[in-house]
C-alpha cells in the first residue's frame, strides 16, 4: 500500500494559506520576500495565518538571502519572537562561506527552539559535502526533515542525488524524512514515489500567475490528485 504523500506549500499570507488547505495542503511553509527566496515573516502574519488555517505551518528563520547566518543574536530573538506568537515548527539552515555547515548557529537557534520539529532547507543543496553536513546534524533535537532538490540547480539536476539519499533511508544521517522541491514539476513525481519519496514542497508550481498572484487552490488540487495517484 502506497502511504499518503505530504504536500507543503508556499504561504505569504492568509489568503495563500486558505487557498492551499483548501487545494489539500498538508503543511504550510511561512515566509515573506521571496525576491530574497525567503525569510522570516513577521509574528503578526504568523498569527493571522494560524487564526486562518489548522494545518501544520513552519515558519522561515533566515533574516537575509544567500546561506551564512548573519547576526546571530537577531536570528535567536526572531524564533524567540516567532515561539511567543504560538509558533512550533521552523525552517533553517546555514553554511559558512567555504559550503561547510555553521553548526554554532545552527545550534544556537535549535537550542531557541527547545525542542521543536524543524526542517534543514535547501542550504543542503550548495554544501560543499551533503553526506557530512548530514552527519554533523544527526541528533540534534527537532530535525525530522531535510527540503532538498539534491543540487543548486533543481530537481533535473539533482534527480540521481535525491533517488541516492532514498536508498539510503534509515542510516545515521538519513532517517529524517526527504522533502523534494526547487525546480519540482509534476512529471517529476511518479519516479521519485517509485523510489519511496513521500514528501513535496511547492512555490511558484502553485501560483499560476507567479509570485506577484496569489495561492491557487485549484492548482494545489491538480498536485494532491497526482501525489494521490500513488506509483
Amino acid at each position: 500500500m502506497v502511504s499518503r504523500a505530504v504536500l507543503e506549500v508556499i504561504a505569504l499570507d492568509p489568503e495563500d494559506a486558505v487557498a492551499a488547505q483548501a487545494g489539500g495542503a498538508d503543511r504550510l511553509e511561512l515566509v515573506t520576500d521571496m525576491a530574497a527566496d525567503g525569510l522570516t515573516p513577521s509574528a503578526d502574519t504568523f498569527a493571522a495565518i494560524r487564526a486562518a488555517v489548522d494545518i501544520p505551518l513552519r515558519v522561515m528563520l533566515r533574516l537575509a538571502g544567500g546561506f551564512t547566518a548573519g547576526d546571530t543574536g537577531r536570528l535567536v530573538d526572531a524564533a524567540r519572537r516567532m515561539r511567543g506568537a504560538g509558533a512550533e515548527e521552523f525552517v533553517l539552515g546555514f553554511l559558512d562561506p567555504d559550503g561547510a555547515l555553521d553548526l554554532g548557529a545552527v545550534e544556537q537557534l535549535v537550542g531557541e527552539l527547545d525542542g521543536c520539529s524543524w526542517t534543514f532547507h535547501r542550504a543542503i543543496d550548495r554544501a560543499a559535502d551533503r553526506d557530512a553536513l548530514r552527519k554533523q546534524l544527526d541528533g540534534l533535537p527537532g530535525l525530522d526533515t531535510y527540503l532538498t532538490a539534491g543540487a543548486a540547480g533543481g530537481v533535473d539536476e539533482g534527480r540521481t542525488t535525491l533517488l541516492t539519499e532514498a536508498e539510503r533511508q534509515g542510516e545515521p544521517g538519513y532517517e529524517q524524512q526527504l522533502l523534494v522541491g526547487g525546480g519540482l514539476r509534476l512529471d517529476h513525481v511518479p519516479a521519485l514515489r517509485a523510489a519511496g519519496i513521500d514528501a513535496f514542497h511547492i512555490g511558484g508550481a502553485a501560483r499560476p500567475e507567479g509570485w506577484a498572484g496569489p495561492v491557487s487552490s485549484t492548482a494545489v488540487g491538480e498536485w494532491r490528485a497526482v501525489l494521490d495517484g500513488g506509483v
